[in-house]
């Protein structure tokens, strides 16, 4: 009896993957890159090949990453188990977390929205030159920024 040959991978390639997902391909191999998601195989030619579970999980990455969540939050998420009863309270936990920052830039973006109320108050149009345009000059020559960007905290959303 001969040899049985490997069976051929099956799946989506890239650009397949990207149209059924809502992803571009870019982003799937930053997210490759970044251990969120590994490809379901390889073909003889290298192509990647992705399998209907690896297109539903770039449609939670995409869901997660629309809600402002981290790579850090989604790949939290994505190691819980939907059947394990106390991974419940860990993604609890995790979505506590992402509430808080969204939260806080909530408060970054009121107070910068009392910043740009104040500047749009200082001209009414009536005057011989605009006051908005003279106080931002003052501010660039002081080097001031709005509290509201002072405050913001890089690297999360």
């Amino acid at each position: 009896m001969p040899a049985s040959s490997p069976l051929p991978v099956r799946g989506y390639q890239i650009g397949e993957a990207a149209g059924r997902s809502g992803v571009s391909a870019a982003n799937i191999r930053f997210y490759e890159k970044e251990k969120l998601l590994s490809p379901h195989g390889r073909s003889d030619n290298s192509y990647r090949f992705y399998s209907d579970g690896d297109v539903h999980q770039l449609r939670f990455i995409r869901l997660c990453r629309a809600m402002d969540m981290s790579l850090d939050e989604v790949r939290t998420l994505l190691g819980l188990d939907l059947n394990n009863k106390s991974d419940c309270a860990a993604a609890r936990e995790a979505l506590d977390g992402h509430l808080g920052h969204v939260r806080a830039r909530l408060a970054e973006l009121r107070a910068l929205e009392k910043d740009l109320k104040a500047l749009r108050d200082r001209c009414d149009g009536s005057d011989t030159h605009c006051h908005i345009i003279e106080a931002l000059h003052e501010l660039a020559d002081a080097q001031v920024t709005p509290k509201a960007v002072l405050t913001r905290k890089k690297g999360h959303v």
